[in-house]
């Protein structure tokens, strides 16, 4: 077994530790795996959605996956349908489908543990065609809170 193979050291990540990056909109992200913890092939983390909050439709250069882990939600895929979600259902999203999801409380807010599978993921804008890395998203945003 070559060096490079040898197993990484393990990590525990504590999201109320981390920072959490404000996305604009009443969207809040924290970064959990990444490559700055030893990931080479997937970054996660924890996206938080204020009550009747949505994101704008957007795709990603790899596949996705994520878990409703409280709330109300509703996964849009556009041109295609639209999935009402509930505690722990969990999504599956194939490279360049553009999709959103939107917190359907007036009242309480909801919370989705995503996972992409590349550590240089992308996030594409729909509406406007604009990239960026999710990682360079998360370390441009400032005002992060450790809240």
């Amino acid at each position: 077994m070559s060096k490079s193979e040898l197993p990484r050291r393990a990590a525990v990540l504590r999201p109320s530790a981390l920072p959490r990056h404000d996305r604009g909109g009443g969207a809040s992200t924290t970064p959990l795996v990444g490559p700055s913890c030893g990931a080479s092939a997937f970054i996660n983390g924890i996206t938080a959605f204020a009550p009747g909050t949505q994101i704008p439709f957007h795709s990603h250069n790899c596949e996705e996956s994520v878990v409703l882990l409280e709330g109300d939600a509703m996964l849009d895929i556009e041109g295609q349908e639209s999935v009402r979600l509930q505690p722990l259902d969990t999504t599956w999203l194939p490279p360049n489908l553009s999709h959103r999801f939107r917190n359907l409380s007036d009242t309480q807010p909801m919370k989705i543990l995503w996972i992409y599978a590349r550590t240089d993921a992308t996030r594409t804008l729909t509406a406007t065609g604009q990239t960026n890395f999710v990682s360079a998203e998360h370390a441009q945003k400032s005002g992060a809170s450790n809240q």
